[in-house]
């Protein structure tokens, strides 16, 4: 049987099969025989975990390298420049704006459009050198270079890609190049008619000025799929290549750019994250293996986060957001499966600009697990009883187990009987609360990998009667 209270504020009490049953606000109770409650959707015993990522520090070689921590010292960086525009062979020039997804095929991010127009000075859509150049695209990501130098860029939304990017631009009397980045950053692959949703810019091209027009959507355009950098496989340093550049100084905050250096992996197997912080938008490998595409410099709205979060309630996507104004991510895992003992390779390819002596080498260590278990929590499933067997009912119990193997319960942090409140890390007791609570908890669980504290009145006293009481419990691993 199913038991569900859809009330999104109020508990209820309701009798089924002549039992009576407690029913959480927007909950469901499961009873595999009709009458034994297993699990109710709003009351799980489950323990929590709560790490950290520790930092070691810069992954660069500055001229002290008493400021490097040993594991991370490296070899410095190198650098290659990404040539703007059209630098392959195959190259495909025909008339008009080819659509992105179905001209690259799926074999790059990146697709160049380049075209040229050549100035005499008195055109109406000049005022004096400038003119404004309007670029509309699908998304996702847009770069716009005129005679080889950043004009402007612009991007899509999680909401809509389309892009209407309007630029002052200065050009030259005789020939200027306008050559167009244009950037997928991950594709649809659901939903109706999603393979027509398309990317790439789409046009209208246009110049225009206080006197006129010049539309060049019509234009001969000249296509690249991908970067030459791809194509000579720059992010696997085991292929030697004569771009790579090393100098003590290396160009920072500049877009098109590719970085190199070496890197001891840090010791020890706590897992292993790149802190992309200070780059603006690339993509990384390590060993010739791509960790993935980071964009910290893409930052989250400012507005909409809620200090506390209730499950109560139909989910919808904005429902308890966090992280305001913040990156999505500045964390990149690097599996321990790609790094190898004694030196390893880091190459980055920065679209935007940035400097990778921010960059930092961080692992992800253990702090805490927690658990919080009232005594209206069904028993655990796997300690339920089918009809068939015979056993003495048992209540729920709190169950804490360290995360990795051959760790113990070292030390427990916080244990509370009665009305805590609060969550991981930061409990509280409430105005009831067992003097017992630390001593039995303590006296069950440490020195152990894993231990069961029956919730219940019998094990700790009774601190409150006629009141509801939850155990709560903060221990550490070693």
């Amino acid at each position: 049987a199913f038991l569900a209270n859809v009330d999104a504020q109020s508990d209820k009490t309701v009798k089924f099969n002549g039992n009576t049953y407690k029913l959480p606000a927007w909950s469901v109770s499961i009873l595999p025989d009709c009458k034994n409650v297993v699990l109710n959707t709003a009351q799980i015993n489950s323990q929590v975990t709560t790490s950290e990522m520790r930092s070691l520090g810069s992954s660069i070689q500055d001229t002290d390298d008493s400021l490097i921590t040993p594991e991370l010292a490296t070899a410095g960086w190198s650098y290659a420049i990404e040539p703007v525009g059209i630098t392959k062979e195959n190259a495909l020039t025909k008339p008009g704006l080819m659509e992105q997804i179905n001209t690259t095929a799926d074999a790059s991010d990146f697709l160049w459009y380049s075209t040229s127009i050549v100035v005499k000075g008195d055109e109406p859509y000049l005022n004096g050198s400038q003119s404004n150049l309007l670029v509309n695209s699908l998304g996702h990501v847009l770069q716009i270079y005129i005679n080889g130098k950043l004009a402007g860029s612009a991007k899509g939304s999680a909401s809509s890609s389309l892009i209407s990017l309007q630029t002052p631009v200065t050009l030259v009397p005789g020939k200027n190049k306008i050559d167009l980045l244009s950037t997928t950053v991950g594709l649809s692959n659901y939903g109706a008619f999603f393979d027509l949703v398309g990317a790439g810019v789409t046009g209208p091209v246009k110049l225009s000025g206080p006197n006129g027009a010049l539309n060049l959507s019509s234009t001969d355009w000249t296509y690249q799929i991908g970067l030459r950098g791809e194509d000579l496989h720059l992010y696997n340093p085991s292929e030697a290549s004569p771009e790579w550049v090393s100098d003590n100084a290396y160009p920072t905050n500049q877009p098109l750019i590719w970085y190199k250096t070496k890197f001891t992996a840090p010791a020890g197997d706590d897992p292993v994250a790149i802190d992309f912080t200070g780059m603006g938008k690339g993509e990384a490998w390590v060993n010739g293996q791509s960790i993935g595409r980071y964009w910290p410099t893409n930052l989250a709205p400012q507005s909409g986060c809620v200090n506390s979060c209730n499950y109560r309630g139909a989910y919808s996507s904005n429902k308890c957001l966090k992280k305001c104004g913040q990156p999505s991510q500045t964390l990149y895992h690097v599996p321990r499966s790609f790094l190898q003992p004694g030196s390893n390779d880091l190459v980055l390819f920065e679209q935007f600009g940035g400097d990778p002596s921010m960059i930092s080498f961080t692992t992800r260590q253990t702090s805490s697990i927690c658990a919080h278990v009232s005594e209206m929590h069904p028993a655990q499933i796997d300690s339920w009883i089918s009809p068939q067997q015979t056993s003495q009912t048992q209540g729920p119990a709190l169950r804490l187990e360290c995360p990795r193997e051959g760790q113990v319960i070292s030390n427990i942090k916080f244990a509370s009987f009665g009305t805590p409140s609060g969550t991981c890390g930061n409990y509280n007791h409430g105005e009831c609360s067992s003097s017992q609570a630390l001593a039995v908890v303590q006296e069950a669980c440490v020195g152990m990998t894993n231990c069961s504290v029956p919730v219940s009145s019998n094990n700790f006293g009774d601190p409150c009667s006629g009141v509801t009481k939850s155990l709560v419990v903060e221990a550490a691993c070693s």
